[in-house]
């Protein structure tokens, strides 16, 4: 058993390093080789699947998509750039403070998921790569659980186990000397060394996806503000109460009314509770109403002139036609599509589709007026207008156009803006949850995605499940047996026996290194909670035969536990970022390494001072 869990491992990391099969594929057919071999019960291959640190970060995606979703990451983005000037390498070192500072009462995987979407906001947004941040995010995460005895597992692990053992617990503060040495070289061993350990180039990454052609961009590109005009019904005007069908708008003024912002005469009427539709044939024209016209504005002044209306913007901004009900999209016309060689008029789009189209791009000159006499041809994009359910729905109709972009991500951020507070407000809440411990983080997190759906911060469950990276939950679900196929066949003690034996013959320091070295290792490929408690047990044997300061011992484990850099696998923060900042396995290694060799010989310097042997 032993044997085949130690080969299963060494064809893992060999499979990891190859690239040449996905992550969270090597995971799971590691999973079933340890079935299929008898090493692991399928209750226990399959138990990652329901543990509670799966489950939170599928809950933190959904709070992370909430605050992408809200603005908020675009604005907490916005704040860090205005603090760190035109300085990139100050943006970069106080990114990493933060994440630090946030990490030292949070789980480390909590802070990367709350970071994460802050991070490549930021790095869209100075046309830079994230895959030049992510790394460092991870690894300063990992190394913010010295700061304090909460901030990681290992620490209370440890602590517990010396409590066991007849000693005093670790304080709450305790450790944190070590943590800000810890953090400390991190940044510096970044700031100087990243343009050598961290890829240059730019990595996929699916955050800016989709976002080019947005409503704002489009509504730019056919430069709608010069034709677009808000106008006000007044209480007087001989509009009230006639059909657009009626007024023959199009045909007598060359003009298309494309929604309607109306006051709710609904309840008691307490609060000025306004909505948005789409204007159609059939839509009656109210009092008060305000009415987004389409057309040139000489024929616009003639409209309001006739029908004794008021002209609120003369031109209005075009970003105003996308709201929460209401956006815009682009669609192409496909070679087959029964549109083509039809005048706008006379193809019954938006009683086909329940759409407006404002506009043609063809070939890049665009026709925005006397659109019913226009006639398409293959290669003709148009601009349509109307609720964004309806261009959701549009998206399907691929016999006659092809709808381009993401409109289901646009109408998710249209439906959740203005909503920034309420995202900060539920990850406040959750921040405090956690560090109070009111409930187990994982029901914290759990509650947190909850309210962000609730709130209106995602549009609805649809859009919190597809904004999980599921390749990271399958990846860190199908590692998480590793640890247990480790302990189950006896390997690690084996191990970890042989070398307190090994090394015993160099008294107290050269165990102290060598348990060190040895969980540092292991903490590579299972997680630093399962570290700890195969070897804190180990490290505290090891002092009372050597009759030296068990304490030096325990928290040369804590601190050796958090040093997960060196694998994918090593940390469920590395596992979020490697899909995020589109890593291969080698770039873990090539920034890894390196670190893991200097924390190693400054933690060796810097335990024994502070926790004397």
């Amino acid at each position: 058993m032993q044997l085949t869990t130690f080969v299963v491992l060494a064809i893992s990391i060999a499979l990891f390093i190859s690239n040449r099969v996905r992550a969270d594929l090597v995971a799971i057919l590691a999973l079933l080789a340890f079935v299929i071999s008898g090493v692991l019960e399928p209750t226990e291959a399959l138990a990652g699947f329901s543990n509670s640190v799966v489950i939170m970060i599928a809950g933190l995606f959904v709070v992370g998509a909430g605050i992408v979703r809200t603005g908020l990451a675009q604005s907490a983005g916005n704040l860090l750039l205005k603090w760190s000037g035109k300085s990139e390498q100050k943006l970069f070192v106080l990114l990493l403070i933060i994440t630090g500072s946030v990490g030292s009462f949070m789980s480390n995987t909590g802070v990367v998921a709350l970071m994460l979407p802050i991070v490549i906001s930021i790095a869209i947004s100075i046309n830079s790569s994230p895959s030049k941040y992510l790394i460092p995010l991870s690894y300063i995460s990992s190394l913010s659980g010295l700061m304090t005895l909460i901030a990681t597992p290992a620490n209370l692990i440890v602590s517990q186990v010396l409590v066991d053992n007849g000693f005093e617990k670790l304080g709450f503060f305790e450790i944190t000397p070590l943590g800000i040495i810890g953090i400390t070289v991190g940044i510096l061993y970044f700031l100087f060394a990243r343009k050598y350990v961290l890829p240059n180039d730019k990595r996929k990454n699916n955050a800016g996806e989709g976002h080019k052609l947005s409503p704002k961009q489009l509504a730019a590109d056919y430069e709608l503000g010069g034709n677009l005009h808000r106008i006000r019904v007044v209480e007087n005007s001989s509009i009230i109460g006639k059909q657009l069908a009626d007024l023959k708008l199009p045909a007598k003024y060359h003009l298309a009314i494309l929604k309607i912002d109306r006051k709710s005469m609904e309840g008691m009427n307490i609060l000025p509770i306004r909505y948005q539709e789409m204007a159609g044939p059939s839509s009656v024209i109210e009092a008060k109403d305000i009415l987004y016209v389409q057309g040139p504005p000489d024929s616009t002044m003639q409209f309001v002139e006739d029908f004794q209306l008021e002209v609120e913007d003369e031109d209005s901004n075009a970003e105003e036609l996308v709201s929460k009900q209401l956006g815009i999209a682009e669609v192409l016309l496909t070679p087959h599509s029964n549109l083509i060689n039809e005048s706008v008029g006379s193809i019954g789009f938006r009683e086909k589709y329940n759409l407006n189209i404002l506009g043609v791009n063809r070939k890049g000159e665009y026709v925005l007026t006397e659109m019913a006499d226009v006639r398409l041809r293959f290669g003709d994009a148009l601009l349509v207008q109307g609720a964004w359910e309806e261009i959701e729905l549009l998206s399907r109709a691929v016999k006659d156009v092809v709808i381009i972009g993401q409109p289901k991500e646009h109408a998710s951020m249209a439906a959740a803006s203005g909503k920034a507070p309420i995202a900060g407000a539920i990850m406040l809440l959750m921040i405090g949850l956690m560090v109070f411990e009111v409930f187990p983080a994982v029901i914290s997190v759990l509650v947190a995605a909850v309210l962000m759906v609730m709130t209106g911060c995602l549009r609805n469950m649809d859009d919190a499940y597809g904004k999980m990276n599921w390749e990271s939950i399958i990846l860190i679900a199908a590692m998480l047996p590793m640890a247990t196929a480790l302990e189950k066949t006896g390997g690690m003690i084996i191990l970890s026996e042989g070398i307190v034996n090994l090394l015993g013959g160099f008294g107290a320091m050269g165990v102290l290194a060598g348990i060190y070295f040895i969980t540092m290792v292991f903490g590579q490929f299972i997680s630093n909670t399962a570290t700890a408690v195969l070897f804190a047990p180990i490290a505290m044997t090891a002092a009372i035969s050597l009759d030296a300061n068990p304490y030096t011992f325990l928290i040369a484990i804590a601190v050796s536990s958090s040093m997960a850099f060196t694998t994918p696998v090593a940390s469920p923060t590395n596992a979020l970022v490697m899909t995020a900042g589109g890593y291969k396995f080698f770039d873990f290694i090539k920034a890894g390494v390196p670190l893991q060799i200097i924390m190693f010989i400054v933690m060796m310097i810097a335990i024994p001072i502070f926790f004397p042997l």
